[in-house]
């Protein structure tokens, strides 16, 4: 995908704060703590940088549901399948 460094860095921080969210109100995290892991987890990554942004292939709900419950929370857990109507207001 091709964007502006505006674009990728509003795109990173929306993801950033969906995912902190997810973290907070499934994985019991503080706001604090929850935001220190969404930076980690959604680098910044310079527009020179091969297959930047790649990790925006999935939305931040399936990542962060794949830390807290793990890689068949779909199975598992499949009323949490699909982003519930809070963490889609944030969008």
């Amino acid at each position: 995908m091709t964007w502006s460094e505006a674009e990728y860095v509003d795109y990173l921080q929306s993801e950033r704060r969906a995912y902190a969210w997810v973290m907070q109100h499934h994985g019991g995290m503080t706001p604090a703590a929850a935001m220190q892991d969404a930076m980690e987890f959604y680098p910044y990554e310079p527009a020179d940088k091969p297959f930047r942004g790649l990790v925006f292939h999935d939305e931040a709900w399936h990542w962060a549901m794949q830390i807290v419950y793990g890689d068949r929370y779909m199975v598992e857990r499949p009323e949490l399948a699909e982003p519930s109507p809070e963490y889609q207001a944030l969008l």
